[in-house]
């Protein structure tokens, strides 16, 4: 099975434990992501929507850093993971069960709207970047990363990745999903969103535990991270 979400509901009583290596692989990306979105905006009082926010490793970050944040995804076993680790660490998160196609929220409602690792997983790709310009205040900002399509992404996301080191289980993801900058920043413009510059992400060192920890790189070929903006209208003549 390619695409298997149901991974993230059998992991969630040990979310946040650091006992399995390929949820501590997705902990140690939110750093790295960081690294680069940090530069980007800065969050302290901006409403934040963690989009497929699992068991909230990105959405704490962020609360931490000052946001207001909200997270949302399918994943009911995570979610409720997300809000038990947030109440015992004393964060205001309001977290939610729901698809990106379809997000629960009033237009305009973010200042700033988060999806990592997430893009390349959804139903209907061209459906969640309407949701996620329809949900972003004008001026907002849309932050990402997904996987690139191609021969060497694959390699290194399905067959080294997931088959050799088992840094994710088997079947997390499916390559034919994958998806081309190019294609991206077509979805986002038509989306009504201003795509800006890209980055690459991938592995920049081992930590204690052997794990591998992540940061910004200039190579775009398998992981990318980016930004959107959607435009303030002027009523000027």
């Amino acid at each position: 099975m390619r695409n298997d979400l149901t991974i993230y509901d059998r992991v969630a009583d040990s979310w946040w434990s650091d006992d399995i290596r390929w949820v501590r692989t997705l902990k140690n990306l939110v750093p790295g992501r960081l690294a680069w979105f940090d530069r980007q905006i800065d969050w302290q009082g901006k409403a934040v929507l963690d989009l497929g926010c699992a068991g909230g490793f990105m959405a704490e970050a962020l609360a931490l850093r000052g946001a207001q944040v909200t997270g949302i995804d399918p994943a009911m076993g995570a979610i409720a993971a997300a809000r038990a680790h947030a109440r015992a660490q004393g964060l205001r998160i309001s977290y939610g069960v729901g698809m990106g196609e379809a997000l629960p929220y009033d237009d305009a409602s973010f200042d700033a709207v988060v999806c990592v690792d997430v893009l390349e997983h959804v139903a209907d790709l061209t459906r969640v970047l309407s949701e996620v310009a329809r949900t972003l205040r004008p001026g907002g900002l849309f932050l990402f990363d997904t996987i690139n399509r191609n021969p060497l992404a694959r390699l290194a996301t399905i067959t080294v990745a997931e088959d050799l080191l088992r840094l994710l289980p088997r079947g997390t993801h499916d390559p034919a999903k994958f998806i081309k900058p190019a294609e991206l920043r077509a979805a986002m413009q038509g989306a009504g969103l201003v795509p800006s510059a890209i980055t690459g992400l991938g592995p920049r060192g081992i930590n204690r535990r052997l794990d591998l920890t992540f940061g910004p790189l200039p190579l775009t070929a398998i992981l990318y991270m980016g930004t959107a903006r959607k435009p303030v209208i002027s009523n000027g003549g």
